[in-house]
C-alpha cells in the first residue's frame, strides 16, 4: 500500500482529506506546532476524529515542532488577541510562509519514513500565494532537490469549496473538526472569521451544522 504523509489540523478540511487518502493508502497524519495560540485545541479535536473514523489506514499522529513565535511576534496568531472578526476579510487571516514552514517539516520527516508524497487541504478560492498549484509544484522541485529524493506535493481538494466537501463527505463525523481562530473548551467561538466561513459553508451546502458555538 502506498504512503502518504497528510498535513492536519484538526480542521474540516485536512479532516476530510485524512478520510479521503485513507480510502487507499497508509496515511501519516502529520501535526505541526509553532506555537500558536489554538494548537491545543487543534490536537484535541484532530486525536477525537481520527479516533472516530476507525480506519486501520490512518495511522498514529506524528506531531513535530517549528516555533514561529520568534517570526509573527505579537501577532494575533501567537497572542490570542484581537482575532479577526466574521466581518474582516479573508486576505487578514494570513499567516505568512505558513505552508512553506508546514510542507518542509513533513517533506524532511517523509525522507527519514520512507514517504514522498505530501498531502494539504488547500481549496479552491484559496487566494494566498503559498497555496496555488504553482507553488505546490515548484516548492516540490525545490525539496526534491533538496533532499535528494523525489517529494510529490499533493492538494486533491484544491478543485473544490468547503461547501463542496460538505456535502460530499457529510458522512463522516464533520462536527468534531475545529475550525476556528479562538476556541475555547474545544468549542468554536463562533464570532471570527473562520467560525463565519464554517457556517456559511454549511448553509450553503444546505446540510445541517451540528458544530458546537459559544456564541
Amino acid at each position: 500500500m502506498d504512503k502518504i504523509a497528510v498535513l492536519a489540523s484538526g480542521g474540516l478540511d485536512s479532516s476530510v482529506l485524512i478520510a479521503q487518502m485513507a480510502s487507499d493508502a497508509a496515511v501519516s497524519p502529520i501535526y505541526v506546532r509553532c506555537g500558536l495560540a489554538w494548537e491545543e485545541e487543534e490536537i484535541h479535536a484532530l486525536q477525537a476524529f481520527v479516533d472516530a473514523l476507525k480506519n486501520p489506514n490512518v495511522q498514529s499522529i506524528t506531531v513535530l515542532s517549528a516555533p514561529a513565535a520568534s517570526l509573527y511576534g505579537t501577532h494575533w496568531s501567537i497572542t490570542g488577541a484581537r482575532v479577526p472578526a466574521a466581518d474582516e476579510p479573508d486576505e487578514n487571516t494570513y499567516l505568512p510562509g505558513r505552508n512553506i514552514l508546514l510542507i518542509s517539516l513533513a517533506a524532511i520527516w517523509g525522507s527519514t519514513h520512507d514517504v514522498s508524497r505530501v498531502a494539504i487541504g488547500s481549496l479552491g478560492g484559496n487566494p494566498f500565494p503559498d497555496a496555488s498549484p504553482q507553488f505546490f509544484e515548484a516548492f516540490a522541485q525545490v525539496l526534491s532537490a533538496g533532499l535528494g529524493r523525489k517529494v510529490l506535493i499533493e492538494a486533491p481538494l484544491r478543485g473544490l469549496h468547503k461547501e463542496d466537501i460538505i456535502r460530499r463527505f457529510q458522512n463522516l463525523p464533520l462536527e468534531l473538526t475545529l475550525t476556528c481562530m479562538a476556541p475555547r473548551n474545544s468549542r468554536h467561538c463562533g464570532q471570527c472569521n473562520k467560525c463565519y466561513e464554517r457556517q456559511q459553508a454549511f448553509r450553503q451546502a444546505a446540510i445541517v451544522d451540528r458544530t458546537v458555538y459559544l456564541a
